[in-house]
């Protein structure tokens, strides 16, 4: 008997449906990627009503900042890769900020301030699914506090965010076997991306005359006013967005459990029982302070 030959429409049917299989396995959420969904769902609801609430809006003012400072960041990391010349970084108090810099590529660094601490959210994200992860998140963000703090070495405001953030960080860095820092981590990667979509709404879309960088990027392009750049910016925010909590559905499976025993492995926070090299608190803050000091200039 000569074997059946099935249609290429009958084989392209097939592997859809394993592919989309295989898809709705790797996204559906385990017991523990569920408890951060609604977390990081509290989150959002929590950040929306604090946002609009008077006095109460000062207990996410420091996080405003920060994700001021992603922004800030991307601009002056964009730069360096396009052989600008950064000459400094400021935060003001009404949660502003502005990178001074010269050469550079003008239509690269002007939309990396919203789409780079965008991204940086949706990383966070992803990595606030795991506790290993968080950890060199929170390391890669203090390498790149250095470098804005040697930027910003004259602002004192950037200043004191940086370093009590990596106090925060520090602090959660030791609770409960750093399950804590994945959490704010998780919390920091939800601020900055909901901070984004709504600093592009207010810039661009909302106001008819500014002077955001999206105005500016128009006026180089000379294509689009900046309410379209301002949507399609947003969109890609909202993108980046999805696929943070889509990474982090795929990547990372484990248990809390068994975070909890791989956590105890890798980077053990100091003092940990399980911690075979570990290094005590007294030692930590001698090094964060030294390398704090080797940015600045001092050392």
């Amino acid at each position: 008997m000569s074997p059946t030959l099935m249609s290429p429409a009958a084989i392209s049917e097939i592997i859809g449906s394993v592919v989309a299989r295989d898809v709705a396995s790797t996204l559906a959420p385990s017991p523990t990627q569920k408890t951060t969904l609604i977390v990081a769902g509290v989150y959002i609801v929590v950040i929306a009503i604090l946002w609009h609430v008077p006095i109460l809006n000062k207990i996410i003012y420091p996080f405003k900042l920060l994700t001021v400072g992603f922004h800030e960041m991307s601009h002056a990391i964009m730069g360096v890769l396009t052989c600008a010349t950064i000459h400094s970084i400021e935060l003001d108090p009404d949660e502003g900020g502005a990178t001074s810099m010269s050469g550079g590529i003008p239509w690269i660094t002007l939309p990396a301030g919203y789409l780079g601490s965008s991204f940086i959210g949706a990383a966070l994200i992803a990595c606030g699914f795991d506790t290993n992860a968080s950890k060199v998140a929170v390391i890669v963000l203090g390498v790149f506090f250095l470098f804005t703090l040697w930027w910003a070495r004259r602002n004192l405001l950037t200043w004191a965010l940086i370093l009590g953030m990596a106090g925060l960080i520090i602090l959660f860095w030791f609770v409960a076997e750093s399950v804590a820092l994945r959490y704010l981590v998780l919390f920091i990667g939800v601020m900055s991306c909901m901070y984004v979509l709504w600093d592009v709404i207010d810039d661009t879309i909302a106001r008819k005359v500014n002077s955001s960088d999206a105005s500016a990027f128009a006026k180089i392009c000379g294509c689009f006013p900046s309410q379209v750049w301002g949507v399609i910016w947003l969109l890609i925010a909202f993108v980046f967005f999805a696929c943070g909590i889509l990474v982090g559905l795929a990547a990372f499976k484990e248990s809390t459990a068994q975070q909890k025993e791989d956590a105890t492995h890798f980077l053990p926070a100091p003092g940990s029982k399980s911690a075979a090299l570990s290094m005590s608190p007294n030692a930590l803050l001698v090094s964060a302070v030294a390398l704090i000091l080797s940015a600045s200039g001092l050392l």
